[in-house]
């Protein structure tokens, strides 16, 4: 038998699988599939979920494991921020550790066990990078553009200025005085079918301030859509906020960021150039039930046997949001 996590991170819904406990692990083919399964908001397994996480051996002997981000479409991101805590949190318990590194795709990233935010809200810190803001890495283009910096783009939204940013999942942001779901959902979409500028989609934010180093952030993620938090893309926001309003940005002190599902806290360092910059996200990593399978049922993604145990972390961990929200709003 394996077991599979469900987990989230300020909401972002996960599974876990962890590639190590196979005799045959998976091909990219299956775990396309499976993610595909798993995740569906309507047939998949307790309630679907955002992506399916990936764990298996890493080949840096520095780093405890490495994650691989499986979208619910079945399409593959290059990191993903609230996964990430998840990730490390389930590392931690596996091997007694607290401070460790953790391969992605495109870097190696430092994570650390937190505080706990409350009873029974257990959270990480991880580091969030690379960072860059080159057209050609997003990848991005607009009138010949080296990068896109608070620039107003009327093909977009009227009236808006825009960032990109890439860490390294590309990331288009706008700060609103008033910010508008369907306006945000329209753009999302359009940016995520064919079309002239970001060739290979984008994560769409967008962001209204609520004093110094407060945010709310609010995410249409490439391969899922709307999401109740993103992790790289509110990393990515404060990155902007950072550099767009000094005088609201405290570089001593971390930002608190609210989402749809819940807060996370981001810690800025500005460097000469933002590649230079660093990143780091902290917050919950909640586990909610564990699923117990057999191998051959997983391959064959025939979840019917699964047996499902529930944990009583998301009462813990709304009574926090309740709590955090309440004292900061």
């Amino acid at each position: 038998m394996l077991t599979l996590i469900k987990a989230h991170g300020s909401e972002n819904q996960f599974f876990l699988l962890d590639q190590r406990q196979l005799t045959q692990p998976l091909t990219d083919i299956e775990l396309s599939r499976i993610a595909r399964q798993l995740c569906h908001p309507h047939t998949g397994l307790l309630g679907g979920a955002d992506g399916l996480l990936v764990i298996a051996p890493s080949p840096n002997t520095t780093c405890l494991g490495a994650m691989r981000v499986i979208n619910a479409d079945g399409s593959e991101a290059k990191m993903c921020g609230n996964g990430l805590r998840t990730v490390s949190r389930y590392l931690a318990e596996q091997s007694g550790k607290t401070h460790f590194q953790v391969a992605t795709l495109e870097a190696d990233l430092d994570v650390a066990r937190s505080a706990n935010l409350a009873p029974d809200v257990p959270a990480f810190s991880v580091q969030i990078g690379p960072i860059s803001m080159a057209a050609a890495t997003l990848p991005f283009a607009y009138h010949q553009l080296p990068e896109l910096f608070n620039t107003a783009v009327p093909e977009f939204v009227g009236q808006q200025t825009f960032t990109a940013i890439a860490v390294p999942n590309p990331h288009l942001i706008s700060f609103v005085d008033h910010l508008d779901p369907s306006v945000l959902g329209e753009l999302g979409r359009r940016l995520n079918a064919p079309n002239p500028y970001f060739p290979e989609g984008v994560n769409v934010s967008f962001a209204k301030l609520l004093g110094p180093n407060r945010l709310f952030v609010q995410t249409y993620e490439r391969g899922v859509g709307f999401t109740n938090a993103c992790g790289t893309g509110m990393s990515a926001t404060s990155l902007a906020f950072a550099m767009q309003h000094p005088t609201q940005f405290d570089a001593s002190s971390d930002l608190v960021v609210l989402n749809p599902g819940g807060l996370v806290r981001t810690h800025v360092t500005l460097g000469k150039t933002p590649a230079t910059s660093t990143l780091r996200l902290i917050g919950n990593a909640t586990f909610t039930a564990k699923v117990s399978l057999s191998e051959p049922d997983l391959h064959a993604g025939n979840f019917s046997a699964a047996h499902v145990e529930t944990t009583n972390e998301e009462a813990a961990y709304q009574a926090f949001v309740h709590h955090a929200k309440q004292s900061i709003l």
